[in-house]
């Protein structure tokens, strides 16, 4: 690990201020420390933020909740109304990592989390993430557990996070802090990027910007809803395939649906094909399989990670299946 600086920020007007272009904003530090120790990342000043105000539960003005950044993942998972109002939110937060880590992580941290990619990891290896230019180690390498979406031949990488699948599914809105001292609002769907020709960058936000907080909209997914996620181990592993499922049934017929997967993208996939072909259909064994072959269809596996098609049309149908199973 290199020397750094280190800033204990009293407030998010300190912590902006404190920024530069070498700066890192550190909460947890579950995904930051591990980069630091590993060489991936270098900053030259760590800036604390996780002892700022932004800790909260709260009602908001659309019916929904918002998220406090610096609040940790399992003091959200388990909070009484997240449980009540956005079970699966709660349902994912919890297969992640272990006890242990879901303590020490933040919300706004877990949004920020890097690929797990070996190449990423491996700094004697190219890696176009890491550094730009040098090449992507994975597109002809060991890439088992890489995308089989949306990804380009810059990065094949995956996010790794299964908080985002459960947003992606919701349709959260991120909160964040701009240098000059205002916010600004990004939806869910705009805040990760595909890789594109800069795959260093995960994440729309612009430089010195701080997440403080995570809106999600009134709840409509409460009553059926299933987190499907299939690894190589039961803790502390990352998911292969995961599946976000919810939707509410109104006269037999799927009234609101939300379906998004983790693994298989740069990002976290939104399944739109499927939730277009679901609304307005009954829950059936025979619309589920339909649904997922539709998800699947634009899937372009490599040799290697080909078993996640497959694997991808069973975890939605067992997700949608668990989701009608479980009635609130």
């Amino acid at each position: 690990m290199r020397p750094f600086t280190y800033t204990g920020a009293k407030s998010k007007d300190e912590a902006l201020q404190a920024f530069h272009n070498s700066s890192h904003y550190l909460a947890g530090g579950t995904n930051l420390i591990d980069l630091m120790k590993e060489h991936v990342a270098q900053p030259e000043q760590l800036i604390q933020v996780k002892n700022l105000k932004f800790k909260n539960i709260s009602a908001n003005k659309k019916g929904g909740y918002t998220l406090g950044a610096m609040l940790s993942n399992a003091d959200t998972a388990n909070h009484k109304d997240i449980r009540s109002h956005y079970p699966l939110l709660s349902m994912a937060m919890l297969s992640a990592a272990t006890a242990q880590i879901r303590n020490m992580a933040t919300n706004g941290g877990n949004l920020l989390q890097r690929t797990r990619c070996p190449y990423f990891f491996e700094t004697s290896m190219p890696c176009n993430k890491r550094e730009p230019g040098s090449g992507c180690g994975a597109l002809k390498g060991m890439n088992a557990q890489h995308a089989i979406f949306g990804y380009s031949e810059a990065c094949i990488a995956t996010h790794p996070s299964d908080m985002c699948v459960a947003l992606a599914a919701i349709g959260a809105t991120v909160e964040v802090q701009q240098r000059d001292g205002n916010s600004r609002h990004i939806d869910f769907s705009e805040f990760h990027r595909l890789p594109g020709d800069q795959p260093e960058k995960d994440t729309n936000l612009e430089t010195g910007e701080l997440i403080t907080a995570i809106h999600l909209p009134k709840p409509v997914l409460s009553n059926h809803y299933a987190y499907v996620k299939i690894r190589e181990r039961s803790s502390y592993a990352f998911a292969l395939i995961s599946v976000a499922a919810g939707f509410q049934i109104e006269n037999d017929k799927i009234s609101e649906i939300g379906l998004a997967m983790g693994g298989v993208a740069h990002k976290p996939w939104k399944l739109t094909k499927a939730e277009d072909f679901l609304l307005g259909k009954q829950p059936t064994e025979a619309n589920f399989k339909k649904a997922a072959d539709l998800a699947m269809a634009d899937a372009k596996p490599f040799e290697d990670n080909a078993y996640k098609v497959q694997m991808g049309k069973n975890a939605i149908v067992r997700a949608l299946n668990e989701a009608k199973e479980k009635a609130v």
